[in-house]
């Protein structure tokens, strides 16, 4: 299956979710441990974080 151009461009944006399931030492348990990886550019944070204060106004 092949993608265009613009799917090739969101699946790149989209964040990197890992997931691991693995059973405790003693059996009894099972840890299902996930990791969400999203990369955004510094200046995204920092216009995020200059509006933090800001109520949108209705």
């Amino acid at each position: 299956m092949e993608f265009s151009e613009k799917r090739l461009e969101q699946i790149k944006n989209m964040p990197i979710v890992e997931s691991k399931v693995s059973k405790s030492k003693d059996g009894k348990f099972i840890m299902h441990k996930t990791v969400i990886t999203d990369i955004k550019p510094v200046k995204y944070y920092d216009a995020v974080m200059e509006n933090q204060g800001e109520e949108i106004a209705e």
